[in-house]
């Protein structure tokens, strides 16, 4: 019997609820997304994943509409209730807001929630960036916020860039006692052998913080394919540098869908941690997820 997995890592849409996803074609990360242009709903994730091993999810959040943070929380929870997935909830809030705690509250309200992702990765190609400066990590109301958010105990989803990664250090060594879960293995996009040395250190900084966690997920994101050597680079490097306990699993289905399957996407994977003792490959596909998402 294959080891179980947990995804801490996916979506489900309905395509009317996302400006990006209603409005024009555009280039991003992830190159041409016409696949995805449409509703992705509970039903078809199950379908993807089945066979997988896959026996618990996470969902994160899409970038509703601003304004609409809580709503896309009550409907996933809406969705949990019904069909018993996903079984943790990473919600979206402004932290650059007067004062996130209303907001905060409103979603701390619903059983699933885990955790905030407000997405900070900002890149001097325009097509990579996405926060509206590089340094909101040290933005003295983001700070005022974040300070809120801890309260809470929710986690934090991080996104940034190698670039970036100082700055996230320091933020995790702020607030210590805050899970901060590194989107995608820190979103290694120059694969040239400086790039690579910066990526490297950037995580190395991370990791000096024992409040951090690496999700091994996005790894097509720049290069539009499953590559298994790629792959392999990325996730060994990373738990090497992170530990295995301190890594956890993620299809970023459907994005990843534009491009692979899931069975072959958590082979992939699979094939990746195959390196590892048993022990740690549990840890990597399923029991970190389990800790960190409490779940």
């Amino acid at each position: 019997m294959e080891m179980p997995i947990i995804d801490a890592h996916h979506h489900i849409w309905r395509q009317a609820d996302l400006p990006w996803l209603t409005g024009p074609m555009v280039p991003r990360i992830f190159g041409p997304y016409e696949p995805i242009r449409r509703d992705y709903g509970i039903d078809e994730y199950l379908a993807d994943l089945a066979g997988s091993g896959v026996v618990k999810s996470v969902y994160v959040q899409t970038n509703w509409a601003p304004g609409e943070a809580e709503d896309e929380v009550a409907w996933v929870q809406g969705v949990a209730d019904a069909h018993g997935w996903p079984h943790a909830i990473v919600g979206y809030a402004d932290l650059m807001a007067d004062d996130v705690r209303p907001a905060l509250d409103r979603l701390m309200r619903y059983p699933l929630i885990r955790g905030v992702r407000m997405q900070l990765h900002w890149h001097d190609n325009e097509m990579y960036r996405f926060a509206r400066r590089p340094d909101l990590a040290d933005d003295e109301t983001f700070r005022k916020n974040f300070a809120a958010l801890a309260e809470t105990g929710l986690s934090f989803d991080l996104q940034v860039f190698a670039s970036q990664m100082a700055g996230a250090a320091r933020l995790a060594a702020d607030f210590p006692d805050t899970t901060f879960i590194l989107q995608h293995a820190g979103m290694l996009e120059d694969l040239s052998e400086t790039g690579i040395v910066s990526w490297r250190d950037g995580i190395k900084a991370l990791a000096a913080q024992p409040n951090i966690v690496s999700k091994l997920s996005g790894l097509g994101t720049f290069i539009h394919r499953n590559d298994p050597t790629h792959i392999a680079m990325v996730v060994q490097e990373t738990a090497g540098i992170f530990g295995a306990d301190r890594c956890l699993f993620g299809s970023n289905f459907p994005i990843e869908k534009l491009w692979t399957d899931y069975g072959t996407l958590a082979r992939t994977y699979r094939d990746a941690v195959s390196v590892f003792p048993p022990e740690e490959q549990k840890a990597m596909l399923h029991d970190t997820a389990a800790r960190v998402y409490r779940i």
